[in-house]
């Protein structure tokens, strides 16, 4: 009662219509329902009462069966609602999901359309989607279709929805069409992500096999603009187009597809692609043919069409790396290399032969090249050779050489197998002429690096060309004209040492000796160290064996030419060889001062080594007490690992001189170099040593200067110890040892550098010599000024 005296009060407010609402929802669903009509008539245009009685409308039908007569009391409260709030989508869209349960087709197609007749366009949205959902699960797609058009009128860019609906439902025509506009529409961007090329792809899918349901569309001229376009997966495209005249049940114009693609791709892996579904396709051709032959019951050796498949096939496997070269050289047309394999295919067919050489020289660029386009012409000429049809190679060799090379030396290269070919043919004359003629001096001259000027025009600067003419010449000429090739070599300055070496050979062997020196001078002229040591070695040697000691003078000249600026790597040779001249044919004494020069001017690690063999020839002439000098320059020159062994050498030798004295002297002088830790064989030599030449006092002597020498080396390494581990507890804040280990540490430094100062040996003390027969007043006197 106070609810109705309260809405009597107040009818139009909605507050107060809702709380009767909620206080009668346990009620009657009929009084509710009267309480909301109630309210309705009062407030017309309320959407918060409109929603919610129209909720309750429908729950209060909810599992029922859809015949039921409440159902379209409920239909027309909707309409009655929609009156009101007809721009609310809510509304529409609860009406058309209730008409839809009720499986009432055509009225809620229609209401769908009221709903976006009703709405603003930009309400739009929310109804479609329940309305393609509505139409998709309908039997006939004829509505959907047409109900899809108009929405894509609206957003253009959900098409490939459309496109997967049509797929769907088999209607593959309007599927390609409308794929095939989304491919040309360049604005167009897939909602799912897919690129141009993705969409192009499956719209060649589709057509190609496809092609009884797809009519509305050229599929030829569609795949061959995509073909145009996407030029780097030809392959695919070319395997579609194929694919749909298969399918449509053109066998040969599919096979007239496959050729044209294989001669046409550039990639391979398009060849690869095309090629393999070529070679399926005969195959499934021959399975099929096969198969029917065999239900028909007919013989299939009598078959022809079979045979004639069966060939085909065949051709096309044996084809295979034919046509696969055609791609690498339609890729590249200037690789020499792939020209090469190409004439190896044809390899029986001559005529094929000299067409794909023709065809090679006059397709490669020698300036673009892969390789040496040369080898073309002369590979080209060989085949000519080898068929007995020299006036044809001579031909060929002719046109190689007026060809503009990137390169002097693929020039040459042709001079030289044109000569060689001559030489195969016993036709010498015709080979000198030939490499005279390439030799020769242009009218204009150019320099051998000018890349400005033609190859031609550079030639007469290879010594490829000129070795070999330097060759014939010496087997076929004369020894003048020989010597004017050598001579020209020379001039042009274009000759090696090799090729200086081989001019003074040939000159000695015609018995011109001092003109084959001449030729070492003018060599030696042309050259630089490191260059000139091999004509320098050679000219030595030859000088010497010719002249021996008869020139001297003239021979140290040339000795001293050659070290005048002689690097230490090859100085060792040299001076041996003018040590020896002096031995054999000059003074000991000047030997003796080329092996002292020796010494210091070879490498550092050669020093050891020509100091042995100076002691050596020193010994020989002069005898072992003229070595002592030797060995005291050696040990104070030497490293100290040479110089320990100098050392030992030097004692061992004093030792059987009977100088046990001078011995004792080397030994403790090398000592100071000889840490016992590292080198226990000097200790132990000198130890042998002094069990048979000395007594107890020099035992102990040598034992003290062990000990001292042990100290000095000791102290050094605690001492860098202790540095290290003060910079690591400086660093660290704390160090890996505690404070009073430190301390016994230092301690123990000190201790031990005590030691050392007190024990250390004078630094390399000086070696006192005498000769055995000095009397004992020179003996005191030499002592005196030597303390």
């Amino acid at each position: 009662q106070n609810y109705k005296h309260l809405l009597d009060l107040n009818p139009y407010s909605v507050k107060c219509w809702m709380r009767y609402i909620e206080f009668k929802q346990n009620g009657p669903k009929s009084t509710l329902n009267m309480i909301y009509e109630r309210a309705l008539k009062e407030l017309p245009g309320s959407y918060k009462l409109w929603y919610n009685y129209l909720r309750e409308r429908r729950k209060q039908v909810k599992g029922k069966c859809i015949t039921e007569p409440a159902y379209e009391e409920i239909n027309n409260c909707h309409e009655r609602a929609l009156v009101f709030m007809h721009k609310m989508p809510r509304i529409w869209l609860d009406y058309c999901q209730f008409l839809v349960t009720q499986c009432k087709i055509t009225r809620s197609r229609r209401t769908f359309d009221r709903a976006l007749r009703a709405l603003p366009v930009t309400q739009h949205p929310r109804i479609w989607p329940l309305y393609l959902r509505f139409v998709r699960n309908l039997p006939l797609p004829e509505t959907a279709i047409r109900v899809y058009r108009r929405y894509l009128k609206l957003s253009p860019e959900n098409a490939e929805e459309y496109i997967d609906y049509l797929r769907s439902v088999g209607r593959l025509d309007e599927a390609a069409v409308r794929l095939a506009a989304v491919v040309n529409d360049e604005s167009f961007v897939s909602k799912e992500g897919k690129s141009n090329y993705q969409l192009w792809h499956e719209l060649c899918d589709l057509i190609s096999q496809n092609p009884d349901k797809v009519t509305s569309l050229n599929v030829g001229a569609i795949i061959r603009g995509g073909l145009t376009r996407f030029t780097d997966q030809l392959g695919k495209l070319w395997c579609s187009l194929a694919d749909y005249y298969i399918r449509s049940g053109h066998f040969e114009k599919a096979r007239d597809v496959y050729e044209e693609a294989i001669l046409t791709v550039v990639t391979v892996r398009d060849f690869t692609q095309v090629f393999d579904s070529y070679a399926q396709f005969e195959e499934s051709m021959i399975a099929a043919k096969m198969e029917t032959t065999a239900e028909m019951g007919q013989d299939e050796d009598d078959d022809i069409d079979l045979e004639l498949r069966l060939a085909r096939f065949e051709q096309l496997i044996a084809r295979r790396p034919l046509l696969l070269n055609s791609v690498l050289l339609r890729q590249n047309p200037h690789n020499v290399h792939e020209w090469h394999k190409r004439v190896k295919l044809y390899e029986g067919n001559p005529r094929q032969i000299i067409n794909t050489y023709t065809e090679a020289v006059q397709t490669v660029d020698p300036m673009k090249a892969t390789g040496k386009p040369h080898s073309l012409w002369v590979s080209f000429a060989k085949f000519y050779e080898e068929n007995e049809q020299l006036d044809d190679a001579r031909t060929i060799f002719e046109k190689a050489t007026k060809v503009n090379y990137k390169q002097v030396d693929d020039l040459a290269a042709v001079w030289c197998e044109y000569g060689e070919m001559e030489l195969r043919h016993e036709n010498y004359e015709q080979a000198l002429r030939i490499l005279r003629k390439a030799t020769a001096i242009p009218s204009k001259k150019a320099e051998y690096f000018d890349a400005s000027e033609p190859v031609q025009n550079r030639v007469y600067k290879s010594l490829k060309v000129w070795s070999m003419l330097a060759d014939l010449e010496e087997s076929l000429g004369t020894f003048q004209s020989t010597k004017a090739v050598y001579d020209r070599i020379i001039d042009l300055r274009i000759a090696t040492p090799q090729i200086i070496i081989n001019y003074a050979m040939f000159l000695e062997e015609h018995n011109y000796f001092e003109e084959s020196f001449k030729a070492y001078e003018r060599g030696i002229a042309l050259f630089r160290w490191p260059n000139v040591y091999d004509i320098w070695n050679t000219y030595l040697t030859k000088f010497i064996d010719r002249y021996g000691g008869k020139k001297l003078e003239r021979a140290r000249d040339l000795f001293e030419q050659a070290l005048d600026g002689c690097p230490a790597k090859f100085a060792k040779t040299i001076y041996l060889l003018y040590a020896k001249l002096e031995e054999e044919y000059g003074l000991a004494r000047h030997a003796m001062a080329v092996y002292e020069r020796a010494t210091q001017a070879v490498e550092t690690e050669e020093r050891h080594h020509m100091f042995n063999i100076y002691i050596k020839r020193a010994a020989e002439i002069y005898g072992v007490t003229y070595t002592r000098a030797i060995y005291q320059k050696a040990i104070e020159v030497l490293p100290d690992e040479h110089a320990r062994d100098m050392c030992l050498r030097f004692a061992d030798m004093e030792s059987k001189l009977g100088e046990i004295d001078r011995a004792r002297a080397i030994y403790s002088y090398c000592s100071q170099i000889c840490d016992p830790r590292v080198t226990a064989n000097f200790w132990q030599t000198w130890k042998e040593f002094e069990i048979r030449h000395g007594n107890e006092d020099t035992i102990r002597e040598m034992l003290r200067i062990k000990r001292s020498v042990q100290a000095t080396y000791n102290t050094q390494v605690n001492f860098m110890s202790s540095q290290m581990l003060k910079a690591t507890t400086s660093s660290t804040g704390t160090g890996q040892m505690g404070i009073d280990d430190m301390k016994m540490l230092e301690q123990k430094a000190q201790q031990l550098a005590a030691e050392a100062e007190q024990d250390k040996p004078k630094p390399k003390e000086k070696i006192l010599f005498v000769r055995s027969d000095t009397s004992r007043s020179e003996l005191a006197e030499l002592s005196k000024q030597t303390l």
